[in-house]
């Protein structure tokens, strides 16, 4: 079956950072696969997480800085990084901000973030 996805879905978080499912638990009941579309401000960061999800981005614009165990890596416009499941990552952006997609599978949820109090 075809299903065109109308709209997207805002998902309200702090930090200034925009996120609107388009593909997910929220918008679209998908639980294998969630796709949506972040932007994020200058100085943006969140929690180190150990999520239970692969979660593959793509940068569309900016730079999204992710740390992890080997270090820190910048993903700049352009370029994906791809985050395994129980890896420990910790998401920020550079002096410019981000725009990118993100896509996890499963779909996230923020119980499976796992995210560091």
């Amino acid at each position: 079956m075809v299903r065109r996805i109308e709209n997207a879905t805002r998902i309200p978080v702090p930090g200034g950072k925009i996120i609107d499912e388009y593909v997910g638990r929220v918008n679209s009941g998908d639980a294998g696969v969630s796709i949506a579309h972040m932007k994020a401000p200058a100085g943006w960061d969140e929690p180190a997480q150990t999520p239970e999800f692969t979660e593959y981005t793509l940068v569309l614009a900016g730079t999204v800085v992710v740390e992890h165990a080997e270090g820190t890596t910048e993903v700049h416009a352009g370029q994906a990084i791809v985050c395994e499941p129980g890896e420990k990552v910790r998401y920020s952006c550079g002096a410019e901000g981000a725009e990118y997609v993100a896509v996890c599978l499963p779909a996230f949820s923020p119980e499976a973030a796992r995210r560091d109090e």
